[in-house]
């Protein structure tokens, strides 16, 4: 009984991951509003895939995509790597205090920031800027980071400090080269998990950029579903989005036993 409850579950869950590859392989001129519950009767994937890139310009926004989804979750974790170690190692003054300000950055959503950002933004000329979106995805990646190494510097023995210490290095010889190695799971792990969200980023990339090179790439999609490219079938929006996601995918697979570890040693 358990095992049949299980298997429905699992199958409801994976019922709109099916809609929308069967609809994305399906050819643009078959789509039927009516029948997109029915597995296709031929293959256009490739021919989606191939105007959905001739109507938007997704390879110009590619390689902006991979340098903030690189770049903003590295600087993240070693940022949150730092607030963890300060708080918990070094135990700075009022340290929780200090920890409850970097994670309060969770706590407002995000589409109240929207209208400051761009406010500020457009005067200090940061609007329309590949640097400008790496800086506000590495702050708002930040807490996420700072929470799990504050987690699991909690738990390494403090006599390694203090060893440490009575060998004569400095503090931060200490964190580069005993506290990073022996995190590298933890940090491996907030790295994907932040590399995904900056991947699949549109709020921001909506409203803080415009220029095709500057524009992340599901900001360029989304245009697919606006007045822009009316018309457009959605097998072919589909399509470009599901081959946009594979990095994601690709990346979690590839890492999964490296990412269920490292959420395993940070004791949430």
């Amino acid at each position: 009984m358990r095992r049949a409850v299980l298997i429905v579950l699992g199958l409801v869950w994976l019922f709109p991951t099916y809609l929308i590859v069967a609809n994305a392989v399906r050819p643009a001129g078959d789509y039927d509003p009516s029948d997109a519950v029915k597995p296709p009767g031929s293959i256009g994937l490739f021919d989606n895939i191939s105007e959905a890139w001739s109507r938007t310009d997704v390879g110009a926004t590619l390689g902006s995509t991979a340098i903030y989804s690189l770049v903003a979750p590295a600087l993240a974790v070693l940022f949150g790597a730092l607030a963890g170690y300060a708080i918990v190692v070094l135990r700075v003054r009022f340290g929780f205090l200090w920890f409850i300000v970097i994670f309060a950055g969770t706590v407002v959503p995000f589409q109240m920031l929207l209208v400051p950002l761009f406010v500020g933004y457009s005067k200090v000329s940061l609007y329309d800027n590949q640097m400008g979106l790496v800086l506000v995805h590495t702050a708002i990646s930040v807490p996420l980071a700072a929470l799990v190494m504050r987690n699991f510097f909690g738990s390494v023995a403090v006599s390694i400090f203090e060893a440490a210490r009575l060998d004569g290095a400095s503090t931060f010889r200490i964190f580069w080269r005993i506290y990073l190695p022996l995190s590298s799971a933890a940090l491996a792990a907030v790295f994907i998990l932040e590399f995904t969200y900056v991947w699949n980023d549109l709020l921001f990339g909506l409203t803080l950029a415009q220029s095709d090179n500057v524009r992340p790439v599901w900001a360029e999609l989304s245009a697919l579903t606006t007045d822009v490219y009316a018309g457009t079938p959605v097998p072919v929006a589909l399509a470009a989005g599901l081959v946009v996601s594979l990095p994601t995918v690709v990346l979690f697979l590839a890492t999964q036993r490296l990412f269920t570890r490292g959420l395993t040693l940070a004791q949430f």
